[in-house]
């Protein structure tokens, strides 16, 4: 089992920053990828990014070049750095992981991230 918990919503004005985190804990050895996930009202959840245990990355094409995430594995979290805010990155953010050798899934709870034009 692993839990996540992320954390760093809110409501920003275009063009602003968030760092969102997520908090992951359980059985941390077994996870291989963390990544992020949106799902915006009326739109299916779309990756956002992705980090592997062994450090390789990968976005969205919306979010290339804006987004950038990052793992501590010292601490146990996943971070994502949003950087030129749009209003139409307005949606809740989810934390994922994905277990070693296997197609299971853990997401978190979900935080809201609203960009006001």
């Amino acid at each position: 089992q692993v839990q996540l918990v992320e954390s760093g919503g809110g409501l920003v004005q275009a063009g602003g920053s968030l760092r969102l985190s997520c908090a992951v804990s359980g059985s941390i050895s077994s996870v291989n990828a963390l990544g992020w996930y949106r799902q915006a009202p009326g739109k299916q959840r779309e990756l956002v990014a992705i980090v592997t245990s062994g450090g390789t990355t990968n976005y969205g094409d919306s979010v290339k070049g804006r987004f950038t995430i990052s793992r501590d594995n010292a601490k146990n979290t996943v971070y994502l750095q949003i950087n030129s805010l749009k209003p139409e990155d307005t949606a809740v953010y989810y934390c994922n992981a994905v277990i070693r050798y296997s197609q299971v899934n853990y997401w978190g709870q979900g935080t809201q991230v609203t960009v006001s034009s």
